[in-house]
């Protein structure tokens, strides 16, 4: 199972959310790339980066950053947040981006996931689900829809989406734990593609739980940023 620590950029810095609520942010390292390097320089191979002010303004708010961040690493990056367009997503990818997350687009526009797909292959294209109360919330999780996370999902997988980012909403950030249930019934309803959990890590433990159930990947972030999983943890487990 893979490990992907998470570095979630808001106003420049790495932050971390309570239930992805923007005013309830705390900054754990103001500065993103010695963070990152910190990762690097710990044996990490690949993190998950969140462009928390890309995710509300619709745009690569952070892509200057982002792409410094590849550049002084090294490191495999998969950057999801305001990712609207085409042109964005191409960019990503010529600056060394390795994935690039399609969340709010794949509710609204899933022609959009489809010409992705067609245009950058299944390897580079992840179609992020977070979800509220098990309905998938968009646009920087401030809204919900009325689709459901499996429907999206299985939707999605018909039309060649091979990895999915899944987040419970309500327990990202709160160390609770993830919500297995709907992990397993990802897993479980899903043929071909592969899951990466996010959202609720606490301890080893549900590391453990996780690969059982059979996720490809896990994103660990508070848990980190708390000191309750050290970074010799997460890469002995990944190991």
């Amino acid at each position: 199972m893979q490990i992907l620590p998470a570095i979630d950029i808001k106003d420049g810095e790495a932050v971390r959310l309570f239930k992805g609520d923007f005013a309830r942010k705390t900054v754990v390292n103001s500065d993103v790339l010695g963070q990152a390097r910190i990762f690097a320089d710990a044996g990490i191979k690949f993190i998950h980066v969140v462009d928390l002010d890309g995710a509300l303004d619709g745009r690569a708010t952070n892509r200057d950053l982002i792409a410094a961040l590849k550049v002084a690493t090294g490191l495999g990056v998969e950057v999801g947040g305001g990712i609207r367009t085409l042109e964005q997503i191409a960019d990503y990818l010529a600056v060394g981006i390795d994935r690039v997350i399609i969340g709010s687009m794949a509710v609204k526009d899933p022609a959009f996931v489809k010409t992705a797909l067609e245009q950058f292959g299944a390897d580079r294209i992840v179609v992020g689900i977070d979800a509220k109360n098990g309905y998938v919330a968009t646009e920087g999780w401030l809204e919900t829809s009325t689709v459901d996370y499996i429907s999206l999902a299985k939707e999605m997988e018909k039309m060649g989406v091979s990895l999915f980012v899944y987040t419970d909403v309500d327990r990202d950030g709160t160390l609770t734990g993830p919500n297995f249930a709907h992990y397993e019934r990802l897993v479980a309803e899903l043929t071909t593609a592969k899951v990466i959990a996010s959202g609720g890590i606490a301890e080893l433990s549900d590391l453990t739980k996780l690969q059982k159930i059979g996720v490809a990947g896990t994103i660990v972030g508070k848990a980190y940023y708390s000191g309750n999983i050290n970074l010799d943890q997460l890469k002995a487990f990944e190991d």
